[in-house]
């Protein structure tokens, strides 16, 4: 099978697409035909080095997120081949969902949306549990303040939505043409980059401000971030926490439910074969990209 990788690493022109072995589910695992398979800041930070070594035998696999068909199960798997699904492929490995076929446990999987097509299913997995992950972390009550940065991106935009959902008064930091997308998500008010707005009860930081989003919270309150291990040192007695998003099918089945009923907004904003994966990855460092960019096998 044709495979998305990095052997070096380095800028969008380290990735390389490669023929590897088809991989074969264990038990518990099911063996994904990817359709769709989102590009996350992740992956690029995987391909520059930022967050672990090569592996053994030198190939890092790229891709977290995956929607497609079962296409074989191991002993004891909870779906069947043939099911469509979306599921988070996390962690190292020498072959991700950048891929023709991946292969996962089967506690990472969820039933695919039926409101949204692959492609679009593929955004799902990674950005909706780290945002929700997230406001697990703030554990936040009915008609408290929270601020999110970076509410026109993926993980921003779904915080917007999940916390808007939960009764939260919530704020989204953006440029100003973001403005109207913003507030399409539910923001009660719209806060544009490099404004002052403080005196809320948390921020989630999901555009990496750090300890510029400090500012934002009352004294006491709460900060989270979406980068594991980098978060800000707290001031004024705000607990700060950052998120490690953990793949879990259960709660990615309720958040795929959402999508189908309209409380979360799937977005793409380009897709690219996968032998143009590296086109996608210099794309992604340009920045300003409102949606996804997704390879299609």
């Amino acid at each position: 099978m044709r495979a998305v990788v990095v052997k070096t690493f380095g800028g969008p022109e380290a990735v390389e697409l490669v023929e590897t072995e088809v991989p074969v589910p264990g038990p518990g695992q099911v063996r994904i035909k990817v359709a769709a398979a989102a590009v996350n800041p992740v992956d690029a930070a995987y391909r520059a080095g930022f967050l672990v070594p090569l592996p053994e035998g030198g190939v890092l696999g790229l891709g977290w997120d995956v929607a497609g068909t079962v296409d074989a199960v191991g002993a004891g798997a909870p779906f069947a081949a043939g099911t469509e699904v979306v599921a988070l492929a996390y962690g190292p490995a020498p072959a991700k969902s950048h891929a023709e076929y991946v292969v996962v446990d089967g506690s990472a999987v969820a039933p695919a949306p039926a409101s949204v097509d692959a492609v679009h299913a593929s955004t799902v997995p990674l950005n909706t549990l780290t945002a929700a992950q997230a406001l697990d972390l703030l554990d936040l009550a009915p008609g408290s303040t929270l601020l999110v940065t970076g509410a026109a991106g993926a993980v921003g935009g779904y915080a917007v939505q999940l916390a808007h959902r939960a009764g939260i008064s919530v704020a989204g930091v953006a440029g100003p043409g973001d403005e109207e997308l913003v507030r399409s998500f539910g923001a009660d008010r719209f806060v544009e980059r490099g404004a002052v707005a403080d005196g809320f009860d948390a921020v989630l930081d999901a555009a990496v401000i750090g300890a510029d989003a400090l500012a934002h919270v009352k004294d006491g309150g709460k900060y989270v971030g979406v980068i594991p291990h980098a978060g800000p040192p707290s001031v004024r007695g705000i607990r700060v926490q950052v998120v490690e998003v953990a793949a879990d099918g259960n709660r990615l089945a309720e958040l795929v439910k959402l999508v189908d009923e309209g409380v979360l907004a799937s977005r793409v904003a380009r897709t690219y074969p996968l032998e143009r994966a590296a086109e996608a990855h210099a794309r992604l460092a340009e920045g300003g990209v409102r949606g996804r960019l997704v390879l299609v096998p």
